[in-house]
């Protein structure tokens, strides 16, 4: 699987590159800088992209801006971000985006390598990696979501996480069944139609939290 990776700090850079290459994915480009991350992402069209929002030179929002750049030329793009704060204008710029997979992951609490590699690969197969907090966040930000349940926001954060309904059942220690039932709930209480694809569904619920 081709990976692009944007990251400035070189060790992080290198051990990123370690880490995903012991795991058998090719990491056909490792950029440090935000110019050097749009072309790349043409270039070679990975099948996921790995990038910090901040980098050089201004250490704004150089490395999503061309993640999502990339997206208009490359559509459905994955993208992982990874970052070491919760950005909600570029989260919601990212999510506003109607294809691809989409993750958003906090450096200092990714502390399993076999759990971060798995969230790529989710990623890069069209799906969610949300960090709790950064749902917990976005989440607050939301006066619509004064409509749902203390349940139906935990279930909402769990869906967020990429969660299928058997983990959300386990999560939160109750049936599938009512899983189900309190998805339906947000979704018509959010004004989404039901949908039998998780992926969209997700992605669907994350942009309208961030619209």
């Amino acid at each position: 699987m081709r990976v692009v990776i944007a990251e400035d700090h070189a060790l992080l850079r290198d051990g990123l590159t370690r880490i995903l290459r012991a795991f058998d994915f090719d990491v056909v480009a490792a950029v440090d800088n935000g110019p050097a991350l749009l072309p790349a992402l043409v270039t070679h069209q990975p099948q996921v992209a790995v990038v910090d929002v901040r980098l050089p030179p201004t250490f704004t929002d150089e490395g999503l801006q061309a993640a999502i750049a990339a997206r208009t030329q490359i559509p459905g793009l994955p993208i992982l971000v990874l970052s070491q704060h919760v950005e909600p204008m570029y989260a919601r710029e990212l999510l506003g985006t109607p294809h691809g997979g989409v993750g958003y992951l906090l450096k200092d609490r990714v502390s399993n390598v076999g759990e971060f590699v798995d969230a790529i690969r989710r990623v890069a197969a069209g799906g969610t990696a949300m960090d709790p907090e950064v749902i917990s966040q976005l989440l607050a930000r939301r006066e619509p979501l004064a409509v749902l349940t203390a349940r139906e926001r935990e279930v909402l954060g769990e869906m967020a996480e990429g969660r299928s309904n058997a983990a959300i059942a386990a999560k939160l220690r109750i049936t599938e069944k009512a899983v189900s039932k309190h998805m339906n709930n947000i979704l018509t209480k959010l004004d989404m139609p039901p949908s039998d694809d998780d992926n969209r569904r997700v992605l669907a619920v994350l942009a309208y939290l961030n619209a």
